[in-house]
């Protein structure tokens, strides 16, 4: 086995989108080579309303597949092929926009006014850009979780991992998506297939990834031992940390336990003309997506 080193740590910025919503990006509208398949990757929280409830009103996509989970509070959605549907707290949702589709989302706040989701954008390989649209709607209820005798929690969203299997199906990016509880001062080891990109988002608490360069025996346990935690170390709330080649992943977890999400797959690796939520291979390509949209063939006619 062999330990994947930390490229980098890299804290996600306040970023304004859609009619008005306050989220923090980890990463976005940059180079798309650095975590093929994966685009983007958006943090949508707040505990005030006037922050997020403008939502993002309707809007096209064309040659990605977005994937949206939400942890707190919900998110009404609708589309131009006349699809509605509500993502509560837990549930998650895979679009394929595939050839072109409209939608909305509005998030909602839960009793207390306060929503938390996350959304991830990937890529679609040449020969599915065109596909049909296609939705994956995941009560959280049918998402399997394992649970550890040393306390850590991880459920399987997407992808196969420690003999459970995912309820999301079809992907074109092979993506594992798991949704990781580490309880303070445990160590764990994660498997990531080597051939996949991988990133962490990390999210609550705090824990130190370790690198190939260090010893991953010592590392942190007797700071945490003693709960005085190098902070040089750690990786806190809204952290992305990307990894290089290797096959598994290890977390020190801090004080205060680590929640992360522990995100991997296949790099299409082929090239990207980009304008907003419209990702196609050329520059023709995407000046024809946008010559579709503006008269009025984006969408294909509903079966």
């Amino acid at each position: 086995m062999s330990l994947r080193p930390t490229l980098e740590n890299r804290q996600a910025k306040p970023t304004l989108e859609g009619a008005g919503v306050h989220l923090h990006r980890a990463f976005g509208f940059q180079d798309p080579t650095e975590l093929d398949p994966f685009l983007l990757f958006d943090d949508f929280r707040n505990d005030s309303p006037e922050m997020f409830e403008k939502g993002f009103p309707w809007h096209p996509h064309r040659g990605i597949e977005t994937i949206t989970y939400v942890l707190n509070g919900a998110v009404e959605h609708g589309d131009s092929l006349g699809n509605t549907g509500v993502l509560g707290a837990g549930d998650v949702q895979w679009m394929t926009a595939g050839s072109g589709i409209m939608h909305q989302e509005m998030p909602k706040g839960n009793k207390r006014g306060q929503m938390h989701g996350f959304q991830l954008w990937a890529n679609l390989p040449a020969s599915l850009k065109m596909t049909d649209p296609r939705y994956q709607d995941i009560k959280g209820a049918e998402i399997p979780e394992i649970l550890e005798d040393d306390g850590t929690r991880v459920k399987v969203i997407i992808g196969d991992f420690w003999g459970q299997s995912g309820p999301v199906d079809g992907i074109a990016a092979d993506p594992q998506y798991l949704d990781i509880f580490v309880p303070a001062g445990v160590k764990k080891t994660f498997p990531v297939d080597t051939y996949r990109r991988a990133f962490a988002y990390v999210f609550e608490g705090a824990g130190a990834f370790a690198d190939a360069s260090q010893p991953t025996g010592v590392l942190l346990e007797k700071e945490i031992a003693g709960q005085e935690v190098n902070i040089r170390d750690m990786s806190g709330d809204r952290t992305l940390v990307r990894f290089g080649t290797g096959d598994e992943v290890t977390v020190q977890a801090g004080p205060e336990g680590i929640r992360f999400l522990l995100i991997s797959g296949a790099p299409i690796q082929e090239p990207v003309a980009w304008h907003g939520p419209i990702v196609m291979n050329t520059q023709a390509e995407l000046r024809q997506a946008m010559s579709d949209l503006n008269n009025g063939t984006f969408i294909k006619p509903a079966h």
